[in-house]
């Protein structure tokens, strides 16, 4: 079954809790996240893949809206960690990998797309 099959509130509502974990990951104390042996740039980069995925997995009629929603995600997060004071710290380098996960994401969107699109054509 298809994700664009659930009814928009239900798609809007897994959305909503993808981004509230990723909040949550991302603002909370480092002292209450699980540990994680992942470079941190790469767990930027794989989280915001997910979540752009989930988003077009959700709505794929509307891509350059999760697009630029993951993109816009990513800076406020990074301007929150500066300013909350919880031990966390923005890094310009955070929202570059954030930026990678979002394109690759998207680059494979595409490319589904395309591959879709020559097999319906012959």
């Amino acid at each position: 079954m298809l994700l664009t099959n659930l009814p928009r509130r239900l798609r809007l509502s897994l959305y909503a809790a993808a981004v509230g974990v990723l909040l949550w990951l991302t603002l909370a104390p480092t002292d209450e996240l699980p540990k994680v042996t992942l470079w941190d740039k790469a767990e930027h980069a794989l989280a915001w893949f997910v979540l752009t995925a989930l988003g077009l997995a959700l709505s794929p009629r509307r891509p350059r809206a999760i697009v630029v929603f993951a993109l816009v995600l990513g800076v406020m997060v990074e301007v929150l960690q500066g300013t909350m004071g919880v031990g966390r710290d923005a890094d310009w380098r955070d929202v570059v990998a954030d930026s990678v996960g979002v394109a690759c994401a998207y680059g494979l969107y595409r490319l589904g797309l395309h591959l879709s699109a020559r097999r319906t054509r012959g």
